[in-house]
Order: structure tokens, then sequence, then C-alpha cells
């Protein structure tokens, strides 16, 4: 008894479904897997496990065959059991319309993330009726510190908790504005905390502006965050006029979906 107190998750860590799980994660990063062995490399797993691996997923509708012989990609049966997942979290019922209205408003693709660890996971998006569309799309994961939506989140965080949060690993650095250090993501903080909202002209990717708010539950705590992202020159754009449209915009949304959860503004 005192031994099974003691374990912990990973001590019942199952390798077999912990491969199957590695997989499913590299063909949802678009590898197709059509080179099993570079496959079985890659995710160092033993070539006949990774058929086997590959049968089994594709029989129970994980992942599905693209066309013959040009590999797989992830399949309705997984797509079915995110979207009963989706169903089950009251902040993406409450933010699709939220996103809907923000993306209408703005004309930008609007999307809804939460805090995992060290990274954002995007739940949903909207996006407009044009070419100019985010690539970012439900499920991808981008470092919380560089990306807007993270920021928003990690602005309401107390430097120790952030401090904890990415202390695991080395920083990625995604461009030059990327901070590299944590004190550089501290005051970065500091920042968009003081502003209420995290702006970007291009500091995640060249070329693409953004700007995130945080989400509050009913209790006044963070739980995600929703953000606009377009071409960085509309933001630079709405900087050098003195405008506020979008921030404004950002901020009214985030603000509808906290209270949505139950959150009471003070007066």
């Amino acid at each position: 008894m005192e031994q099974a107190a003691a374990a912990t998750g990973k001590d019942y860590s199952v390798p077999p479904v912990e491969r199957a799980l590695k997989l499913l994660r590299h063909i949802g990063d678009g590898n197709t897997c059509r080179n099993l062995s570079a496959t079985a490399s890659a995710l160092d797993i033993n070539r006949t496990t990774l058929i086997r691996l590959i049968h089994t997923l594709a029989d129970n509708r994980m992942i599905e065959e693209i066309a013959h012989g040009a590999g797989y990609r992830l399949g309705v049966g997984l797509i079915s059991l995110g979207a009963q997942a989706m169903q089950g979290r009251d902040l993406v019922q409450v933010c699709q319309p939220v996103l809907a209205d923000l993306c209408a408003q703005t004309g930008m693709s609007a999307h809804m993330g939460i805090l995992d660890g060290r990274d954002i996971v995007y739940l949903s998006r909207e996006t407009p009726n044009t070419h100019l569309v985010s690539n970012v799309r439900a499920g991808s994961r981008l470092p919380a510190h560089a990306s807007s939506i993270g920021r928003a989140i990690l602005a309401q965080m107390d430097p120790a908790m952030i401090a904890a949060t990415l202390a695991d690993a080395p920083l990625d650095i995604r461009t030059s504005k990327t901070p590299d250090t944590l004190a550089a993501v501290l005051a970065q903080a500091a920042e968009d905390h003081a502003a209420g909202v995290a702006w970007s002209e291009g500091n995640f990717e060249a070329g693409i502006g953004s700007c995130a708010a945080v989400i509050v539950d009913h209790q006044g705590k963070p739980v995600g965050g929703l953000n606009v992202s377009g071409p960085q020159s509309i933001f630079v754009d709405e900087v050098a006029a003195g405008s506020d449209h979008i921030r404004t915009a950002v901020k009214t949304a985030a603000e509808r979906a906290s209270q949505a959860l139950g959150y009471v503004p003070r007066t």
C-alpha cells in the first residue's frame, strides 16, 4: 500500500499507449509517416512496432490513409473524440459566438486558447471570408511567453508563478522580439498587465500582428485568452493613427466571455 501511495503518474504509464500517443502527435504536426523507417527513427520506435501501431490506429479510425502510399493523417474517429471533448468545455461553448462577433467586427482571425504547462493550446477559432486566414488551428501549441494569448495570461500571474511555469526548459525564441530570459519575460508581463492587452507587431512571426486579452472565471482567475491576428501592417497603422479600435474590440470580447463565465466586474 505504501509503495502504491508513493507511486507517481509516471510509474503507472503504459509504454505502448505512450508510443501510440507519440505517433498521433507526430501525425497531427503534419508528418504523414510516408517513410516508415524515417518515422521510426524520428520517434525512436521499432519499425515493426510502428507498423502495428499504424494498423491499430487505422482500424479504430484514429488515423486514415491519405492516398495509396502517400502516408496518413488524423482520422474521423479522433476528430469525433476531440469534438466530444470540446463540447464538454464551457469555455469553448461560451467563446465561440464571442469569437465569431470579434472576427466580424475586426475582419481578422480570432482565436481562443488556454495555458497548458509552458504552452498555449488553441481550442477554437473563427476566420474571415478572405484569403488572409490564420494557420493556427484548434489543437495548435505555441510557447506562452512568445504568443499573444500566452502573454495575456502570464500578465495576470505573479512573478514567482511565471518563473515556475517556465522553469522546465530553455525559452523558445521565435523572433528577435521574443524575450530570451526570465527577466525579459517578467518585464514583458508587467508591460502587458499595465496595457490590459498583449500587443504584437511581428513579435511571434514576422509580418503578423496580434492583440490578446485574458479571460477570467467567476473568481477573477485567468482561465484562457482570446486574440485577433492579421497582417502586421494593420497593427502598425492603428498605432500610427492613435486608434484603439483593435484593443477595444479584443478587451470587450474578453470581458464578454468572462462575464458569461460568471465574472462580475468591480465597480
